[in-house]
């Protein structure tokens, strides 16, 4: 399964053998949306890695600032362990591999960037390969490892990233670019789909907090919140979601909904409230899980409301909603999204919005570890005797 590379450590004057996998790498820019969907993308890359037994060269996670024009590159491990990882599959830190590996397995003259087809550079050229580095995040990724293609490969339209449903796929990649004459196969994007496909879901569970992200989210829950359980809960109500949403009456599916919804959407249909819900379905909800929760737990009642939110946090009308009940609404003052995210894992019950990848992130995780949560306005609520006579509203499916 692996060959001996020999490299000579300058610093020191001594020879050092390095591991290399015989049937290759896998590298590619997590290009595409914000943390959510490149953690969509990153199972996807996971599972095909596996599928074709490429190592997997773990991508730093592409962060857009405030006030920055190019895009931040994070190291994988900031966020992430990976040794979990290797359970499942062999990876390798991007960081490591330019280092160790790069020099000699992947030099300056063999960098090929893959792509499905040509790709149009922003100057609207055309016809110049995959233009890889055409753009931002895509320059500003590659320049972080100072990496610059020598040329481009086509590997559409005979070959995709679905290893899951026949065809052989991973063979017909396999036998097409064999490890010995391609020991890297750098995609321009992502070699997955978003959403996650089903049968990548459970990978998730060997996505593991670092330790500082673990350490500080149990410091916080110790620290910030009333002894007692907790309720997580996600707030997607910024103006882009806000925009967002006003695709719901054209769409029978958008962005993460088949984790409530199911892939072809044998659990429901999509509507409004799911996207976008009002602070009447929010409050209401939240008071039937915590007077549940004392039915259920009563040695151990929700205490608290931890919120993440990329705009409204509703800490005020959900304060005041709640103070009857004897529960406090609190954010993270730092306004950490990955934090947030962590602290959320580690609620007694998490509700987020089904539409939203990041809260598709804390349900996969949850799930893995056998945590229960649900979803704002799914299910839908039965219509009231006073509604009932109502014409129900309708929405257009593609």
């Amino acid at each position: 399964m692996y060959r001996f590379l020999v490299l000579l450590a300058a610093t020191v004057g001594f020879v050092r053998a390095i591991t290399v996998d015989e049937n290759g790498y896998i590298m590619y820019c997590p290009c595409m949306g914000r943390f959510g969907n490149q953690a969509d993308h990153f199972l996807g890359s996971f599972g095909f890695a596996k599928a074709l037994n490429r190592t997997l060269v773990l991508p730093p996670w592409v962060e857009y600032r405030k006030g920055e024009i190019r895009s931040v590159q994070v190291p994988f491990d900031t966020y992430f362990l990976v040794a979990p990882l290797q359970a499942f599959h062999r990876v390798i830190t991007m960081e490591n591999f330019m280092k160790t590996l790069a020099p000699s397995l992947w030099p300056p003259e063999k960098r090929i960037s893959f792509c499905y087809t040509e790709r149009m550079g922003l100057d609207g050229s055309a016809g110049h390969g995959c233009n890889a580095k055409s753009g931002n995040p895509f320059g500003p990724f590659w320049d972080t490892f100072q990496v610059e293609f020598a040329s481009s490969e086509f590997f559409g339209p005979r070959l995709n990233y679905d290893v899951h449903h026949g065809d052989k796929m991973a063979q017909k990649w396999n036998e097409r670019y064999a490890g010995d004459k391609w020991p890297v196969l750098a995609f321009t994007g992502a070699p997955a789909v978003f959403p996650v496909q089903q049968q990548n879901l459970p990978l998730h569970r060997y996505l593991r907090w670092s330790v500082k992200y673990e350490t500080d989210a149990k410091q916080f829950i110790r620290d910030a919140l009333p002894k007692g359980a907790f309720i997580g809960i996600h707030l997607r109500n910024g103006i882009d979601w806000v925009r967002a949403c006003e695709h719901v009456k054209e769409s029978s599916n958008l962005f993460s909904s088949p984790q409530c919804l199911g892939y072809r959407n044998e659990h429901g249909q999509l509507t409004g409230e799911i996207c976008m819900p009002s602070r009447d379905t929010i409050v209401r909800q939240l008071k039937r899980r915590i007077k549940l929760h004392r039915e259920t737990a009563p040695d151990n009642p929700i205490r608290a409301v931890f919120v993440a939110s990329d705009s409204n946090h509703m800490l005020g009308d959900l304060n005041d909603a709640l103070k009857r009940m004897d529960v406090t609404v609190v954010r993270h003052p730092d306004g950490n999204p990955h934090l947030d995210l962590a602290i959320l894992g580690r609620s007694n019950h998490f509700i987020g919005n089904c539409i939203s990848s990041y809260s598709a992130f804390v349900k996969r995780e949850r799930d893995s570890n056998g945590f229960p949560s649900s979803f704002w306005a799914f299910p839908p609520e039965k219509p009231s005797s006073k509604s009932k006579s109502a014409t129900p509203q309708q929405h257009e499916e593609l």
